[in-house]
Formats: structure tokens, sequence, C-alpha cells
């Protein structure tokens, strides 16, 4: 899978000013589009996959020098760290309470930063995540949205057998969505995305 990280970081550093600011970074394990580079002051990595956080530990050892980055394997329901911002990476389509979890994080920092997928995206409709990604939508601007930015990027893939390999662990209906491209190659499908300022 090839998906353009600077891009996406980019489109992140333009919309949201991070300098100075103390953040509670959650699902840090799963992507790090924010970077040392970005001005942050401190980090708190949050990540309920204990092993997802071990290369951005490794990072962090080396590239982040000097920003202090606190790693905390847990739920994000269950983390009571406050800051400045809490910054959700493509992972609020993955709560199970949207709404709830929207609620906690306005009790431990005054802003709430999100990035993640929109509905209708193509790259959504392969994961079968429809459902999941307008549930989460709904909370989020039901929430009071301050601002909003819509982008489009691009997930590309050398072939059929690279995309059903990262595509393997997201179910049936997802599995079989993914047999309509058996056979293609260099597959570029898009990725629609919005950066939501709470």
């Amino acid at each position: 899978m090839v998906v353009d990280r600077a891009e996406l970081s980019s489109s992140l550093t333009r919309f949201y000013d991070f300098k100075g600011k103390s953040a509670l970074y959650v699902g840090a394990g799963r992507g790090q589009l924010l970077g040392p580079t970005s001005g942050v002051a401190k980090v708190a990595a949050i990540d309920r996959d204990p092993g997802s956080l071990d290369g951005f530990r490794k990072e962090a050892a080396t590239e982040w020098a000097g920003i202090p980055v606190e790693f905390i394997p847990r739920d994000f329901e269950k983390v009571d760290v406050r800051g400045d911002v809490v910054y959700f990476e493509f992972c609020m389509h993955y709560m199970r309470d949207p709404e709830g979890t929207l609620r906690h994080a306005r009790s431990l920092a005054p802003e709430i930063l999100v990035m993640d997928h929109l509905p209708g995206s193509k790259w959504v409709y392969y994961w079968a995540g429809e459902d999941t990604v307008r549930r989460s939508t709904r909370a989020i601007e039901s929430f009071g949205v301050r601002r909003k930015e819509e982008h489009a990027a691009e997930q590309r893939f050398e072939d059929w057998n690279a995309l059903a390999t990262r595509l393997s662990e997201e179910g049936e209906e997802s599995r079989r969505r993914v047999l309509e491209l058996e056979g293609a190659r260099d597959i570029r499908m898009r990725m629609d995305y919005c950066l939501y300022l709470l």
C-alpha cells in the first residue's frame, strides 16, 4: 500500500497550528502523521494496541529529541491526561460510542481535532466501512464543528494481491468487494477524508 503520507501530514499542519501545544494523540500507533516538525511541545501517544506504538517509540528516541512523548497503551476512554488538544488520527470510526468519545475528549482539552474518512470514499467501500464512517461522521457533525476541510488522497497498490493482503482482516463483505478487482494491476483508489476542529 502506498499513500502519500507527506501530503496527509501537510494537510494536517496547514489546517491546525500545533506550535507550543500539548497534544493527546489518539491512534498514534497507526499512522504518525503528526511529526516533530509540527512544533508540538508535548505529546501523549495513545493507542489501544500496545504493539502498534512500538514503531513510534523507536522514532521518538531519535527524531523527537527534545520533545517529551508519553506512551499510553490503552483505550482512549480510560485516559485521564489533559492537554491543549485531543487529536484523533483516522480512528474515530473505530470508536464504539463516538458521541461519548467526543464528550470525554472535551473533558480533557479545550480543542478537538479529528482527521478521518468520509462516507462515499472508494477506499471506505472496499474495506466495507460505510456504516461505521457514517456513524462517526454524524457524531462529529452534531458535536459542533468550528471549522472543517475536505480532502482527497489516493491509495495505491501494485496489484490485486497487495490490496487483498492489506484488507484481509476487514471481514467477509470486504473480501467479496475486493474480488471485483481480481487480476488488476497498478490499483489506484480515491480516499476522501476530512479535517474537523471542534
